[in-house]
C-alpha cells in the first residue's frame, strides 16, 4: 500500500512507520487464544526490559485506553486507606492527576509550583516531614506542555527516605530519552503505546513493583475496570487481559517494539536529540523565541512563543502547514500563547528541515517576514 507520510510534529501520537501501521493488518484471532496470549506475554517482558527493569522483581501490565487512564489507575489503585497522596505539579499533566484525585475524593497534597521551572525539593522534603501519611509521591517526567523535564530521580530519593512510594508519569518520556525504573528510584511508572515505542493509540502500559500491586489488592477498592491488581492477578493467572483488548493494536506494537530493539536504544535516543537540535536551530533562524531555558528542557518538545505580531494566526499557520503533511499543535500554557514542536516518532533531520521551509512560507503567506527582530 502507498501510505501518505505526515511529519506529526505534535507531542503524540507520533509519526509512525509504514511496517507498524501494516501490522494491524492480520487474520482475524479471538483473543482469548493462546497465541495471542503469548504475545502479550512477551510484549510485558519487553516493556520491563525496555524500562531497565529487572523480570524478578518488576512487571508490566497492560490496559486498553489512551496515557490518562494510566494516571487514573496508579492513583486509585495504590493508595491505602487513610494516606495520602503528594503531588509535585509544575505542568498540565501532573495538574490532571490532582483532578484525578479529586474525582475520587483522594487525600492529597496539590504541591502547586512554577510551570517553567523544575520543582523546589526543599518544598517536597517540608510537605513529607509535616504530613508522614503521605505514601505516595507523583509527578510527570517530562512536561509535554512546556517541554520541562523533572529531576526523578532526586524527587525518588527523597520518596523513599520518608517511606513513600514513587510514581511517575513517563508517557512522553520512556524510549526517548534516558530512563532506568531502578537507577531513577522509581516505583511505578506509564506510558503508551503511541509515544516513545511509536505505535498507535489505545494500548496502555503500567511497569512497576510486583509485590507492591501483590500488596494493593487489600486497599480500598474504587474502580472495577481501572484497577491495577485486578487486571494484574488476571494476567498471571490467563495470560490474557480481563477485558477485551485492542488487537490490532496489540499487533502494532509488538512490531513497534521489534523495530525499538532493532535500532536501539542509543541510537534511537541520539536521533531524538538531533531532530530536536534541528528544532532549536530552525527556531532560532526564524528568529523566534522559546518558552523554557533550554537546559531544562527534556530534549523532545520545544514550546515557542507566538510571535507578538498583528499578523500572526496560529491557525492559518497550522493549515498551511497540514496541508502540506505537516502538524503542528498549540501549547498548554494558560499565561502565554505557544505552540509546540516536538520530536517524537519516526522522524528525522532531514524531516524538520523539510518543515522549516514549510512554515517559513507559511509566515510569508500571512505577511511575517523572517528573520523577526
Amino acid at each position: 500500500m502507498n501510505i501518505k507520510r505526515n511529519i506529526l510534529l505534535n507531542p503524540g501520537p507520533a509519526t509512525t512507520t509504514d511496517t507498524v501501521k501494516m501490522a494491524q493488518v492480520v487474520p482475524d484471532i479471538c483473543p482469548r487464544e493462546k497465541e495471542f496470549a503469548d504475545i502479550m506475554k512477551q510484549i510485558r517482558k519487553d516493556l520491563v526490559k525496555i524500562a531497565h527493569g529487572v523480570e524478578s522483581k518488576h512487571t508490566a501490565v497492560l490496559f486498553c485506553g489512551s496515557g490518562t487512564i494510566n494516571i487514573d489507575i496508579c492513583l486509585n489503585s495504590l493508595l491505602p486507606e487513610g494516606k495520602k497522596i503528594l503531588v509535585i505539579n509544575n505542568g498540565a499533566y501532573s495538574s490532571r492527576a490532582v483532578e484525578v484525585c479529586q474525582y475520587y475524593g483522594l487525600p492529597h497534597i496539590d504541591m502547586k509550583l512554577s510551570i517553567f521551572d523544575i520543582p523546589d525539593l526543599s518544598l517536597a522534603e517540608k510537605a513529607l516531614k509535616e504530613n508522614p501519611d503521605i505514601a505516595l509521591v507523583y509527578t510527570t517526567h517530562h512536561e509535554t506542555g512546556t517541554g520541562l523535564l523533572n529531576p526523578i530521580r532526586e524527587i525518588g530519593e527523597l520518596a523513599h527516605r520518608f517511606g513513600a512510594i514513587f510514581v511517575v508519569d513517563t508517557t512522553s518520556s520512556l524510549g526517548m530519552i534516558p530512563f532506568d525504573i531502578v537507577k531513577d528510584n522509581v516505583d511505578f511508572c506509564m506510558a503508551s503505546a503511541q509515544k516513545g515505542l511509536m505505535a498507535m493509540s489505545g494500548l496502555s502500559f503500567i511497569i512497576g513493583d510486583k509485590e507492591f500491586i501483590e500488596k494493593s489488592k487489600d486497599f480500598p477498592k474504587r474502580s472495577y475496570y481501572c484497577n491495577l491488581y485486578l487486571q494484574y492477578s488476571f494476567f498471571e493467572k490467563t495470560g490474557e487481559m480481563h477485558f477485551t483488548p485492542p488487537v490490532q493494536v496489540v499487533y502494532a506494537l509488538k512490531q513497534a517494539i521489534a523495530e525499538y530493539f532493532k535500532e536501539g536504544e542509543d541510537a534511537k535516543i541520539a536521533r531524538h536529540a538531533r531532530v530536536n537540535s534541528a528544532i532549536h536551530k530552525g527556531i532560532e533562524q526564524l528568529g523566534l523565541e522559546y518558552v523554557i531555558d533550554k537546559e531544562k528542557e527534556s530534549g523532545l518538545v520545544v514550546s515557542v512563543k507566538y510571535p507578538d505580531l498583528p499578523q500572526w494566526d496560529f491557525n492559518k499557520v497550522h493549515d498551511f502547514c497540514y496541508e502540506r503533511g505537516y502538524t503542528i499543535y498549540p501549547g498548554k500554557i494558560s499565561t502565554t500563547d505557544t505552540f509546540r514542536l516536538c520530536s517524537l516518532g519516526a522522524i528525522d533531520t532531514k524531516d524538520i528541515e523539510n518543515f522549516f521551509v514549510v512554515f517559513k512560507d507559511a509566515l510569508d503567506s500571512i505577511g511575517i517576514k523572517t528573520p523577526l527582530k
